[in-house]
């Protein structure tokens, strides 16, 4: 009786705290919290923004490591590559301003979603909460390519974390074959699944966080993302709306640099003859063929010396992107893969296709609802840039807004588009509240 009541007394006092925006007091890991279906945590820890955004080891995991403090570029570059270094200095500096927050909450847990094969699985990724504030809206975040299982949201802070200083808590999944997955090979662009898995993490995190009375001011939410997160976002918000699902409500979607036709960014790497990436080569090949189950031998279409070490550099998840990169050692594709992995008229290549078609979201019968925001740059050395003109041809009509010019590779764009986001975030607060500055 006496354990019954200490139980009732914590809750009692959890809620209080939530509901005057102290989650710092919250024991978010309390097993009366751990409800069938609901988010759990695992692991609570408190942030210190100001320290996370000084510390070098944090800048170089997010590749800000090179930010001139000074806001200036090198004068040995060409004037266009110094204008476009100063505007990454500034967009970055101004995205690290953290100066009105000091904390924040980080929950790293599990939930429950499905695998390749429809059977119940344990997934696991992050909230991120405003310590010192009630919660505006939730952000759904899905984050852009990574490689290594130690940049797995649930194992660092996210860059779009730090959209948190406005008072927004940001969910941000793992994916299948990451985190608590790191052992199952990631099924790379692989929408419905990908899709599926983001959206369970929304729907297991909603009744969690109002169980411990902390559900946010506002019920619509945002939906974000960069680079593959770009394109899962996009199929995140074509899931809610062609499932018609009334209890999701989208505020507004923000997509940046997204492979939203994947088939068209693969022929980008067989047609010149080059990736600018190319690790995202055998990843996505990888992805759609595992992803997909396809009837295909990836030893016919790669190169021998990436084949015997596919296990090693990518499904280890021992190397990020860039490591992968360096022991490529070329960025010339048809060292990359052989030559039936270049002929589109081999069987291989054709079942590889028709994956990378259905995992198109351009190629779904479907034209966004929710107001879009989408941002690309025509430089883009990653993701092609015809990736959002197709967009904005197949999506004519809907409520988008394009933000298309020359912002730099698509590196310095996640940043720009970032503190893009949360410019908008804070002009649609303006709007909200009336205050209008003229």
């Amino acid at each position: 009786m006496k354990k019954v009541i200490y139980i009732l007394l914590g809750i009692v006092l959890l809620l209080a705290s939530c509901q005057h925006g102290e989650w710092h007091f919250v024991d978010f890991t309390d097993p009366a919290l751990a409800q069938k279906g609901m988010f759990r945590v695992v692991a609570q820890k408190t942030t210190n923004l100001q320290q996370l955004v000084q510390d070098p080891n944090q800048l170089a995991l997010w590749g800000l490591d090179a930010i001139d403090t000074c806001s200036t570029a090198p004068e040995h570059l060409p004037q266009a590559q110094r204008a476009t270094s100063t505007t990454v200095n500034n967009v970055a500096q101004q995205l690290l301003d953290v100066r009105n927050m000091t904390t924040a909450i980080e929950l790293s847990g599990v939930y429950e979603s499905i695998d390749l094969e429809g059977n119940p699985i344990m997934l696991s990724g992050k909230v991120i909460l405003p310590a010192h504030d009630t919660i505006k809206r939730y952000i759904l975040v899905s984050h852009y390519t990574i490689a290594s299982n130690a940049e797995a949201p649930s194992n660092i802070f996210s860059l779009e974390g730090l959209l948190v200083k406005l008072g927004y808590a940001l969910i941000i999944p793992d994916y299948l074959g990451y985190g608590l997955t790191a052992h199952h090979i990631h099924p790379y662009l692989v929408m419905d699944i990908t899709a599926r898995n983001v959206l369970d993490m929304y729907r297991a995190v909603v009744p969690f966080m109002e169980a411990a009375g902390c559900a946010p001011e506002h019920d619509d939410i945002y939906l974000m993302g960069y680079s593959q997160g770009g394109a899962t976002t996009m199929a995140v918000q074509h899931l809610i709306e062609h499932h018609d699902d009334e209890n999701i409500k989208i505020r507004r979607v923000f997509a940046g640099g997204g492979p939203y036709d994947v088939k068209a960014t693969y022929d980008r790497f067989v047609e010149t003859n080059f990736a600018s990436y190319p690790c995202a080569v055998p990843i996505m090949l990888q992805g759609m063929v595992v992803g997909n189950k396809l009837d295909v031998d990836m030893s016919q279409l790669m190169q021998p010396y990436i084949y015997e070490h596919l296990d090693e550099w990518v499904n280890s998840k021992h190397y990020t992107t860039g490591q992968i990169n360096d022991l490529l050692g070329t960025n010339v594709t048809s060292d990359l893969l052989t030559p039936k992995g270049m002929d589109r008229t081999s069987r291989e290549v054709s079942e590889l296709y028709k994956a990378l078609v259905n995992n198109s979201i351009l190629t779904y019968s479907w034209t966004p609802k929710a107001p879009v925001f989408i941002m690309h740059s025509i430089d883009d050395d990653v993701v092609p840039y015809e990736n959002a003109t197709r967009a904005k041809t197949k999506w004519k009509g809907a409520n988008i807004q394009y933000s298309l010019g020359h912002f730099g590779g698509h590196v310095a764009t996640c940043m720009r588009f970032i503190y893009t986001v949360q410019t908008l975030l804070i002009n649609e607060e303006k709007e909200e509240e009336g205050n209008y500055d003229f």
